[in-house]
C-alpha cells in the first residue's frame, strides 16, 4: 500500500498531563489511574515534606481539575460519576460521592489489596495475594466485599496489571506479569462463575466480547487473549457459554508481527470496540494492533507511543480506546470511519471484510458494491440473499420505501413465506427497523391482534416509532401508541394518551420537559369524564405548580361541580386553599357549602382543623346548623338569637368545649342561653346547665341562677349546682335551698351534715321546712331544734308525730340538759306519766338543770310525779321561777282573782300557767297565752274550747305568717270556724291595711279559693276603706277565674281598677274566652279581642263580623291569617285584600296552591307584587298561569321584568303534569335537559332527543331512551344508547332495560354500534359478548376472535359457561392465560371442545404441573395413539420417572416407547429399565446394544444376569459387553469364551489394561490351540504383554513364527526411539548456544526511532509470511506524519 493512503484510524491527543500540574515522577501504573474515558486519576507527591494529593481530570473537560488532599495508596475513579474509591495501607477501603459530599461505604480486608478494579457501574473487582472478591458500592446489603474465587498458583509472584469481567458477570480474567528467564511471561486465571472452575493460561492481555453472527438470534460470548511466549505470539478468540441453537463460532487463532528491532515487545492491553467489532491491542513499546474480531484479521498495525502505554480503557461509546504513556500524554485512538473502507479495499484480498465491516458498523465506501449485488440478486430471483443485503447494507441505505415495494411486488412462493416477510425478519435480527419499515411491519401485526409482537419488539427496540406508527397503532391499544408517542416525540399526541391511559401525574413533567403549552382546563375537563380521581390529582397538579396555578381554580371547582364530583372538588379545594389566603375566601365559603349540602362529616373535619378563616361565617354557620353541626354553627356566629337557638342540642355539643364557649359569653347572654337550654328540653340540658352555672357561679351570681332552675322546678339541678359551692358559700339562702333540694333528692345524710356543720342558714326557716318534710330520719331536725333552741317545738312536733324513739335519742345522745322541755313538753300534751317516768329515769339527774324540770313539771300541777325527784331538789334550797308558777297555779285553782294576777304579774312563766289553767278556765290561759304570745298553745285552747272569734282577733292582731299558715292547714279541722269568724267579725272590724293584707296573702298561701273570694268580697264589694284596691281586685278575679268561674263576668261589669291584659290573660288561660274577650272589648283593645275570637273562641264569622264593625287593617289581617289556617282560602285572600296585606304571602301561596284556588292568588298575587318583588311571588303568579293554562298569559309574563324561579316552576309544572306549561319554562331560560324530558312526555321523541344532545345529560339521555323504548322508537333510543353505553356505569343498567323488554336483537344493535365510538370502552365489548352468548351464540367466537383484547375477560368466561360454550370458554382461557383451566376445560368437554393440536399447545403452558398427568390419563383413556405427541411436547417440564411408573402400572409401556427413546439421553434410570425391559421383550438386540453403551444409569448387574441367560447369542454378548463396561473382566471374558466370541474376549482383555487378565486369556488361546486368536491378541494387546511372556510361549508351543512380527515391531520401536532422543538432545544444544549469542550480541531497541511521527523506515522489511497470512500488506515499524 502506498505511504500516502488515508490512514484507517483516527489518532488524537486528549491532553497533556504536565500541562495540568501533574509532576513526571507521579505519572505511572502504581500512581496514575485510568478507568474510563471520563476521569484520570494522580496521587501525587511532590516532595518527602509535601502533603499528598489527588489529582482528578475530567477528559470530557479538561479544564475541569480537582486536587483533593488525600492520603490514599490507591485512588481509582468510578466510569462516570463523580465518586472515588480509596486504598489506604492496602486493606483499608472507602467509597465517597464528591458530589454529594458523603462517604458511601468502608470497610477494612483481612489481606492486602495488590489491585483493584471498576468492573461495573456499581461494583469493584478487589484481588488479593489469595483471592479475588467483588463489592457492590451501591447495595446497601453488600457491607463486606464478596469472595468469588481463590487465585490460582499459576499467578503466584506475578504483578497484577489487569481483572476483567465478562459482561454478564459469570467469567472473570485476572492477568498478571513476571520476569523469567530474560523475558515478561503473562500469566492469567481464566474462571467460571456457573461452573466453579479456574483455568491456568498464559497470556499478556484479554478481554470479553460479544458478537453476533449471520443467522444467529444472539449473541455469541467470547473471551479474546494475546501472548508472547518463548516461541511464538499469538491472538486467540475463543467461544465460552455456547448456547443452542445459536451456530458455533470457530475458534481463531492467529500470529501477532512483532518487529525485529521490538523482540522484547509484549502486550499490555486490550480492548474490544463492540459497535466495529474489532479487537485494539496496544503493546508495551506503544504499538497499537487493529483486528477483526470474526475473523482474527489483522487490520492495521502502528506504533502510536514512543513511551510506554501502561494503562488503556475503552471509549464509552464503543468506538475507540483510550491510554496514557508515561510521558503524561493522554492518547485516544479509534476507527476513522471515512477511511477504514477504502483502506481495506484498496487490497482486493480484503473486499469482503470491507463489506462486512461496512454492513456491521455502517461505513461509507461499499455502498455501489451492495447495490449492484442487491440488483443482481433481484434479476436472478434470489430473493432470500437480496433481503439479506439489504438488511445488512451499510447505513442502511437500502433500507427504502422502495425496497420495501419491491418485495411486496414478489409473489409468495407456495409453503414459504414471503419475501417482504423474510426481509423484516433479517432485519428484527440485525436491530432497530426504520420509520418506514416499523410502518409496514406493524400494520398486518396489529390487523391480526397479535400486538404482544408489538410489544416486544419495543421492549427490545427494534422498531422506530413516529407519529405515523402511533397513530396506526392508537385505534388497537392506546398504552403502545403512547409509548411510541413519546419515543416519537408528538408532545401533543403523548399528552392525550397520558391523559387517556389515566397517567396524569406524567403529564405536567413531560409538558415541561419538552417545553409543550396547551390548555390545561380543556384537558382536565376531558380528564375528568374519563377518571375522577386522576382529573383530582391533575387538577392539584395544575393548581400547585411552582410557578403558579396553571388554571382558573373557580373553573376547576365549576368542572368538578359540573360532573356532580363533590368529593373530588374538595380534595381539590383542600390543597388549592391550603395558604389560607384572604383573596381566596370566597373558594372558601364554597368549599365549605358544597360540603355541607353533600358531607357533613367532610366539613366538619375541615372546619375542626381550622384551616380557613376568610370564608362567609354567617352562612356557614346557617348550613352547619341545617346540617346538624351545631358546634361550628355557634363557633361561626355571633347572632345572641342564633346562638340560643342553636345551645339548647347540647346532647350534640361536647361538654368541654360548651363550657369553654360559654366562657366567651356576657353575663346577660349567658343566662339567656340557660334559660333557653331549660325551656326548651330541661331532661336534655339539665346536666349541661348545672356543669355551666358550676363553672361561672361567682360570676352569674348563685341567686339568680337558683332562681333560675326553680323557674323550671328542678330540684336535680339545684342539688347538683348547690352541691358544687355550698361548702364554698356562706349565702344563708345557697344553704337552705340546699337542704331544700338535698331533702327532694332524699339526699339525707347532706341534709343532716349541712344542719350540724353550716353555720350559715336560717335555722327557722329550717327548722320549719324540715317539720312540713315529714322526714322519715328526724335527725336533721333534732340537730337544728338542738343548736339553735327549738327543743319545744321539736318534742311538739315529735310527740304529734309519734316519734317517741327520736325523743329518746334526743335526751340521752344528742342534749341531755334539754330535758326539762322536753317533759314539759310532753306534759303539755298529756303524755302518760309511765313515758314521762321512764325518760327521766333514763337520764343522768346530773345533767338536767333542776329549775327548769321544775318549772315545767309545777306549771303543769303535775308535781307529784317529780315528787322524789324534787325531794332532793328542794332540799338543795334552790329557788327559781317555779315558785312563782307554783303560786299563779295556787291562785288559779283557789280561784283567787287570778285574772288579775296573770295580766299584772309578769314574773310566771305564761306558757306554764297557761297550760295550767287550760283544762282550768280556758280564758285564763288565752289571758296567759296572749300575754306571752304562744300562739301555738293559744290556737290549741281557743280550738279545744270554740273560741273561734277570740282566735280570729288574735290572729289578725298577732300578723304572723306562720300562724296563718298553721292555722289554715288543711290538717286544722277548725279552719272553717276560724275563717268564717275572720271575715264576719276579725277583718271588719280592722283598721289596719298590713294586717288585713297579711289576712288575705294568708288565705292565697293556703289555697283557699272560695273562703279567699268571700273574704275579698267583703273588703272589696262592701263599702270599706279597701274597696278601691287594684291589687285586691286583681287577685278577687283572678281568684274567681280560677275557682268560681261564673262570678267573673259580673266582676268585669261591677270592677274597673284591676289590670285588663292581666286578667284577660287569666282569663285565656283558664278557658274564659267570652269574659277575656268582653276585658279587650270593654278597653277597645281591637286587635287582642280579634285575637281572641280567631284563637281562642275560634269563630271566624264573628271576628270578620268584627272587623266589619271596627274596619281596621290589622284586624283584616288577623281575620285573613285565621281564615287562611280555616282553609277558608277565598275569604282569606278577600281579608288580605282588603287590609292590602301581601306579608303572609308564601302561606297564602302553599294553601291557595293546594286548594287550587288559583284564579283567587292570582289577585291576591297582582296585589302583592304592587308592593313586594320576591321570587316567591313571581313564581307562584307564574305557576298559577300555568295551572289555569293561561299559557299566553304566561309567555307574557317571562318575556316580562320579573323575579320568577322559573326552572322551579317548570319543574314544578312537569311534576304535576303540566307538560306545555313546563316547556314553556324551560325553553324560556334554554334549560334542554329538562325540556328533553318534557318533551318525552308530549310524545316529541325528535325533538327531545335533540334537547337530549344540546344537553349532553346522562340523566336525560336515560329518560329519552326509556320513552323510546316504551314507545319502540328503536332509532331513536339508538342514538340516545350510544350516548349512554360510553359511560361504564349507565351500560349495565341500560342493557338490563332492553332485556326487561325482550329487546335483544335491538340491544346487540346498539352495542355494535358503540364499538365504533371514540369513548368505547372495555364494557361494550364485553357486554355485547355476553349478549351474543345469550341470544346469538353462533356470533361468539367470531366476536371473541376480534375483540378479545377489549374484553372483561373474567366476566366473558362466566358468561360463556352459563351458555354453555365451551370452545369459545377455552379461547377466553388462553387469552387470559389461565392455561391450567383451558386445560382442564378441554378434558372435562372433550366431546365439544377438544382437538389434539389446539390441547397439545395449552397444556405445555399450564402452571400446576398436575395437569400434565391429568392429560396423560386422559389421552390413555381416550386418544392412546397421541400419547407420544402428546409426551412429545411435554417433555421438557414433566417428570419422567413419574411416567414411567404411572404406565409401568397400567402396563401400558409399549405405548410410551417413541416417549421413552426420545427422552432416554437424559439417562435416567426408569426411562433406561423400561426401555430395556421393553426391547429384551421385543428380542431388538441391536437398539439394546446401543442403548446400554450410551446409557449407563441402569443396575447393571441385574439386566446382566438376566441377559446371560438369554437364548439368544446377541444378548448373551451384551451381557458380555455390560460386563466389560463394569470392570468386571474376568465374567465378561468367561460369557465370551462360552460362546466363542473370540473377538469380544480380546477386545475386553485389551480395554481392561490389566497384564494378568491379558496373559492368562494368551494362555487360554494357546492352550485351545488357537494360533489365529494368539495373533491378534499380539497385535490388540501389544502393549500390556510382557516381552518374556510372549517369548517363552513362543519357545514352549512353537509358535516362533506367529511370534516374529511382534518382535521385529518391538525392536524396531526400540531402535527409533534411541535415534530420536540423541538427535533431539544435540539440537536443544545447539538452539541454547545460537540464542546466547544473539542475545549478547544485539543492542537493546535505542534512540527515537519508530515514532509515530517519523517517516517510513526502508531498513526493516517485514516478514512475507505475515503479509500473506491475511492479504494486507505488512507496515513499517514508522510512516510519515498525518
Amino acid at each position: 500500500m502506498a505511504a500516502n493512503a488515508p490512514l484507517p484510524i483516527k489518532f488524537t491527543e486528549l491532553l497533556q498531563l504536565t500541562a495540568k500540574g501533574v509532576a513526571p515522577q507521579s505519572i505511572g501504573f502504581n500512581s496514575c489511574t485510568l478507568e474510563s474515558d471520563q476521569y484520570i486519576c494522580v496521587r501525587q507527591k511532590l516532595s518527602e515534606d509535601a502533603s499528598p494529593e489527588v489529582i482528578i481530570i475530567n477528559l470530557q473537560n479538561p479544564d475541569e481539575v480537582m486536587k483533593r488532599p488525600i492520603k490514599a495508596d490507591s485512588a481509582i475513579m468510578h466510569w462516570n460519576k463523580q465518586v472515588i474509591a480509596l486504598k489506604a495501607q492496602q486493606r483499608t477501603l472507602q467509597i465517597f460521592d464528591l458530589g454529594q459530599k458523603v462517604k458511601l461505604k468502608s470497610t477494612t480486608m483481612n489481606e492486602d489489596v495488590v489491585y483493584w478494579k471498576w468492573f461495573s457501574e456499581t461494583s469493584l473487582g478487589l484481588v488479593t495475594d489469595t483471592s479475588v472478591y467483588h463489592w457492590n458500592v451501591y447495595d446497601s446489603t453488600a457491607i463486606a466485599p464478596q469472595k468469588m474465587f481463590d487465585r490460582s498458583a499459576n499467578l503466584s509472584g506475578c504483578q497484577i496489571i489487569n481483572y476483567r469481567v465478562s459482561d454478564d458477570g459469570k467469567w472473570m480474567v485476572i492477568v498478571g506479569i513476571s520476569q523469567q528467564q530474560g523475558r515478561v511471561v503473562g500469566s492469567m486465571q481464566l474462571y467460571s462463575k456457573d461452573r466453579g472452575i479456574s483455568q491456568s493460561i498464559e497470556g499478556h492481555a484479554a478481554a470479553f466480547a460479544t458478537y453476533r453472527l449471520d443467522g444467529a438470534t444472539a449473541d455469541s460470548k467470547l473471551f479474546t487473549f494475546a501472548v508472547r511466549s518463548a516461541t511464538a505470539s499469538r491472538l486467540h478468540i475463543v467461544e465460552i457459554d455456547h448456547q443452542e441453537p445459536n451456530p458455533v463460532f470457530p475458534k481463531k487463532q492467529v500470529d501477532i508481527y512483532f518487529p525485529a528491532e521490538a523482540k522484547d515487545d509484549f502486550p499490555v492491553a486490550m480492548q474490544v470496540s463492540k459497535k466495529y467489532g474489532v479487537i485494539y491491542l496496544v503493546t508495551k513499546y506503544g504499538f497499537i494492533h487493529i483486528y477483526d474480531i470474526e475473523t482474527a484479521t489483522n487490520i492495521f498495525v502502528n506504533r502510536i507511543s514512543s513511551d510506554t502505554i501502561f494503562t488503556t480503557a475503552a471509549e464509552t461509546d464503543g468506538t475507540g480506546i483510550v491510554g496514557v504513556n508515561r510521558k503524561g500524554q493522554v492518547l485516544a485512538v479509534s476507527i476513522n470511519e471515512e477511511t477504514i473502507i477504502p483502506y481495506l479495499m484498496s487490497n482486493t484480498a480484503n473486499a469482503a471484510l470491507a463489506i462486512k465491516l461496512a454492513a456491521r458498523a455502517g461505513l461509507p465506501g461499499a455502498d455501489h458494491l451492495y447495490q449492484q449485488q442487491f440488483d443482481q440478486l433481484i434479476a436472478s430471483q434470489n430473493y432470500q440473499e437480496a433481503a439479506k443485503v439489504a438488511a445488512n447494507s451499510p447505513r442502511g441505505f437500502l433500507r427504502t420505501p422502495q425496497t420495501i415495494e419491491r418485495f411486496k411486488a414478489i409473489p409468495q412462493q407456495p409453503g414459504q413465506l414471503s419475501v417482504i416477510l423474510q426481509y423484516f425478519g433479517m432485519l428484527l435480527d440485525k436491530g432497530q427497523l426504520n420509520k418506514y419499515e416499523s410502518i409496514e411491519l406493524v400494520r398486518p401485526v396489529m390487523q391480526q391482534n397479535r400486538k404482544h409482537l408489538l410489544e416486544k419488539w419495543l421492549t427490545e427496540n427494534k422498531i422506530e416509532c413516529s407519529e405515523e406508527l402511533g397513530d396506526l397503532v392508537r385505534p388497537h391499544d392506546v398504552a403502545l401508541a403512547l409509548t411510541i408517542f413519546q419515543r416519537a416525540e408528538v408532545p401533543q399526541k403523548v399528552i392525550a394518551g397520558l391523559a387517556e391511559t389515566g397517567q396524569t401525574d406524567k403529564i405536567l413533567p413531560y409538558a415541561k420537559q419538552v417545553g409543550f403549552q396547551t390548555d390545561f382546563t380543556n384537558l382536565l375537563q376531558s380528564i375528568v369524564r374519563i377518571n375522577p380521581e386522576k382529573g383530582a390529582e391533575f387538577a392539584s397538579q395544575l393548581a400547585n405548580e411552582d410557578n403558579g396555578a396553571l388554571v382558573d381554580i373557580d373553573r376547576v371547582v365549576d368542572v368538578f361541580l359540573s360532573q356532580n364530583m363533590i368529593q373530588q372538588a374538595t380534595a381539590f379545594l383542600l390543597d388549592v386553599l391550603a395558604p389560607n389566603k384572604e383573596e381566596q375566601g370566597h373558594l372558601q365559603t364554597r368549599l365549605l357549602e358544597m360540603n355541607l349540602l353533600n358531607a357533613p362529616q367532610v366539613a366538619d373535619a375541615i372546619l375542626g382543623n381550622n384551616m380557613f378563616t376568610y370564608y362567609d361565617k354567617s352562612r356557614i354557620s346557617q348550613l352547619c346548623e341545617n346540617a346538624g353541626l351545631y358546634q361550628r354553627a355557634l363557633e361561626n356566629t355571633e347572632d345572641p338569637a342564633v346562638r340560643k337557638r342553636i345551645i339548647v342540642h347540647t346532647d350534640k355539643l361536647n361538654a368541654e368545649w360548651l363550657a369553654t364557649f360559654v366562657s366567651n359569653l356576657s353575663v346577660e347572654e349567658t343566662l339567656d342561653c340557660l334559660n333557653e337550654m331549660l325551656k326548651v328540653n330541661i331532661r336534655q340540658n339539665l346536666q349541661a346547665a348545672v356543669q355551666i352555672a358550676t363553672k361561672f357561679s361567682d360570676l352569674l351570681g348563685p341567686t339568680r341562677l337558683i332562681d333560675l332552675f326553680e323557674k323550671y322546678r328542678t330540684a336535680e339541678g339545684l342539688y347538683y349546682y348547690l352541691g358544687s359551692i355550698v361548702n364554698l358559700s356562706e349565702d344563708p339562702d345557697v344553704h337552705f335551698k340546699y337542704i331544700e333540694a338535698a331533702t327532694k333528692m332524699s339526699q339525707f345524710n347532706e341534709v343532716e351534715r349541712i344542719c350540724r356543720d353550716s353555720n350559715h342558714y336560717n335555722p327557722e326557716k329550717v327548722k320549719n321546712f324540715l317539720k312540713e318534710a315529714h322526714l322519715a330520719e328526724q335527725l336533721p331536725l333534732i340537730i337544728v331544734c338542738d343548736r339553735y333552741n327549738f327543743v319545744h317545738d321539736l318534742v311538739l312536733y315529735l310527740y304529734q308525730n309519734q316519734q317517741f324513739k327520736s325523743i329518746e335519742v334526743y335526751v340521752q345522745r344528742v342534749n341531755p340538759s334539754r330535758t326539762p322541755g322536753v317533759i314539759g313538753g310532753l306534759l303539755d300534751v298529756d303524755c302518760e306519766e309511765s313515758i314521762i317516768k321512764n325518760l327521766l329515769s333514763s337520764v343522768n339527774p346530773a345533767s338536767i338543770p333542776i329549775d327548769e324540770l321544775v318549772s315545767e313539771v309545777e306549771s303543769r300541777n303535775r308535781l307529784k310525779i317529780l315528787l322524789p325527784f324534787l325531794e332532793a331538789t328542794l332540799q338543795s334550797g334552790n329557788q327559781q321561777q317555779a315558785v312563782y308558777n307554783a303560786l299563779a297555779k295556787i291562785y288559779i285553782d283557789s280561784n283567787n282573782d287570778p285574772e288579775k294576777f296573770l295580766k299584772e304579774n309578769d314574773l310566771y312563766d305564761t306558757l306554764t300557767v297557761g297550760k295550767y289553767c287550760e283544762k282550768r278556765d280556758p280564758n285564763l290561759a288565752f289571758i296567759a297565752y296572749r300575754k306571752g304570745q304562744n300562739d301555738l298553745e293559744l290556737i290549741n285552747v281557743t280550738n279545744e274550747n270554740a273560741m273561734f272569734r277570740a282566735q280570729a282577733r288574735y290572729l289578725l292582731e298577732r300578723a304572723d305568717a306562720e300562724i296563718w299558715a298553721f292555722v289554715l292547714n288543711p290538717n286544722n279541722i277548725h279552719r272553717r270556724s276560724v275563717i268564717d269568724q275572720v271575715i264576719a267579725t276579725a277583718v271588719p272590724e280592722s283598721t289596719e291595711p298590713d294586717k288585713v293584707s297579711l289576712a288575705v296573702s294568708s288565705f292565697l298561701q293556703a289555697d283557699l279559693p272560695s273562703e279567699l273570694i268571700e273574704l275579698l268580697e267583703k273588703i272589696v264589694l262592701e263599702p270599706s276603706p279597701f274597696s278601691d284596691n287594684p291589687s285586691l281586685q286583681n287577685l278577687l278575679m283572678l281568684t274567681a277565674a280560677k275557682s268560681d268561674k261564673g262570678k267573673v263576668m259580673g266582676y268585669i261589669s261591677d270592677l274597673s281598677a284591676f289590670d285588663p291584659d292581666e286578667i284577660a290573660g287569666m282569663c285565656i288561660s283558664v278557658g274564659l274566652y267570652e269574659e277575656a274577650f268582653e276585658i279587650y272589648k270593654k278597653v277597645t283593645n281591637h286587635v287582642a279581642a280579634t285575637n281572641v275570637l280567631v284563637e281562642n273562641i275560634v269563630s271566624i264569622d264573628r271576628a270578620q263580623e268584627y272587623a266589619d264593625k271596627v274596619d281596621l287593617p290589622e284586624v283584616w289581617s288577623k281575620v285573613a291569617k285565621a281564615q287562611l289556617d280555616g282553609l277558608r282560602v277565598s275569604d282569606a285572600i278577600e281579608s288580605y285584600i282588603r287590609a292590602q296585606d301581601p306579608s303572609n304571602y308564601e302561606e297564602v301561596i302553599e294553601i291557595a296552591t293546594h286548594a287550587g284556588k288559583d284564579e283567587e292568588l292570582i289577585k291576591f298575587l297582582k296585589m302583592a307584587r304592587k308592593t313586594l318583588r320576591e321570587p316567591p311571588i313571581d313564581t307562584g303568579l307564574a305557576f298559577c298561569y300555568a295551572r289555569t293554562d293561561q299559557l299566553a298569559e304566561l309567555e307574557d309574563f317571562l318575556r316580562s321584568t320579573n323575579v320568577a324561579d322559573i326552572e322551579a316552576s317548570g319543574d314544578k309544572a312537569y311534576e304535576e303534569g303540566y307538560h306545555q306549561a313546563a316547556k314553556i319554562f324551560f325553553t324560556s331560560i334554554s334549560n334542554w335537559a329538562k325540556l328533553a324530558t318534557t318533551l318525552v312526555h308530549l310524545e316529541d321523541y325528535q325533538a327531545a332527543v335533540e334537547c337530549a344532545r344540546k344537553a349532553n345529560s346522562v340523566k336525560v339521555w336515560k329518560q329519552v331512551n326509556e320513552a323510546c323504548i316504551d314507545k319502540k322508537e328503536f332509532r331513536l333510543a339508538q342514538i340516545c344508547g350510544l350516548n349512554l353505553i360510553v359511560h361504564a356505569e349507565e351500560l349495565q343498567e341500560l342493557v338490563k332495560q332492553y332485556e326487561r323488554n325482550g329487546y335483544f336483537d335491538e340491544l346487540i344493535s346498539v352495542l355494535e354500534s358503540g364499538l365504533g365510538l371514540e369513548r368505547a370502552h372495555m364494557g361494550m365489548f364485553t357486554e355485547l359478548g355476553i349478549a351474543l352468548s345469550k341470544y346469538h351464540p353462533e356470533r361468539v367466537m367470531e366476536h371473541l376472535k376480534i375483540f378479545w383484547s377489549r374484553i372483561n375477560i373474567p366476566k366473558m368466561i362466566r358468561a360463556c359457561e352459563e351458555a354453555h360454550l365451551w370452545p369459545e370458554l377455552i379461547f377466553l382461557y388462553c387469552h387470559y392465560d389461565e392455561w391450567d383451566n383451558a386445560a382442564l376445560a378441554m378434558m372435562e368437554r372433550a366431546s365439544d371442545a377438544w382437538e389434539h393440536h389446539s390441547f397439545k399447545d395449552i397444556v405445555v403452558k399450564v402452571a400446576n404441573l398436575e395437569i400434565y398427568y391429568r392429560s396423560l390419563n386422559f389421552y390413555l383413556q381416550e386418544q392412546p395413539s397421541l400419547l407420544p405427541d402428546l409426551l412429545q411436547a411435554l417433555t421438557p417440564r414433566i417428570d419422567v420417572n413419574r411416567v414411567v411408573r404411572m404406565f409401568g402400572k397400567s402396563d401400558n409401556i409399549p405405548l410410551i416407547k417413541p416417549f421413552l427413546l426420545s427422552v432416554q439421553g437424559q439417562n435416567k434410570r426408569a426411562v433406561n429399565d423400561a426401555i430395556n425391559d421393553l426391547l429384551i421383550e421385543e428380542e431388538d438386540y441391536k437398539t439394546l446394544r446401543d442403548s446400554v453403551e450410551n446409557f449407563d444409569n441402569y443396575d447393571p448387574t441385574d439386566l446382566a444376569s438376566r441377559l446371560e441367560k438369554h437364548d439368544l447369542v446377541f444378548f448373551r454378548q451384551i451381557a458380555a459387553s455390560i460386563y466389560r463396561k463394569n470392570k468386571r473382566w474376568q465374567k465378561s471374558i468367561a460369557l465370551s469364551k462360552q460362546d466363542k466370541l473370540f473377538k469380544d474376549a480380546i477386545e475386553t482383555a485389551a480395554i481392561s489394561s490389566k497384564p494378568d487378565v491379558v496373559e492368562e486369556l494368551l494362555r487360554y488361546f494357546v492352550d485351545i490351540g488357537s494360533r489365529e486368536c494368539y495373533v491378534a491378541m499380539l497385535y490388540t494387546c501389544y502393549d500390556l504383554i510382557p516381552l518374556h511372556v510372549v517369548m517363552e510361549l513362543s519357545w514352549r508351543h512353537q509358535l516362533t513364527d506367529f511370534t516374529m512380527p511382534f518382535m521385529i515391531n518391538f525392536m524396531s520401536e526400540q531402535a527409533s526411539a534411541i535415534e530420536v532422543l540423541k538427535k533431539d538432545n544435540e539440537e536443544r544444544k545447539a538452539r541454547e548456544a545460537s540464542s546466547k549469542q544473539e542475545e549478547d550480541n544485539t543492542p537493546i531497541l535505542g534512540g527515537s526511532r519508530l515514532m509515530l511521527t517519523q517517516g517510513p523506515s526502508t531498513g526493516s522489511p517485514a516478514p512475507m509470511g505475515f503479509g500473506q497470512t491475511n492479504g494486507i500488506k505488512p507496515q513499517p515499524t514508522g510512516f510519515s506524519a498525518f
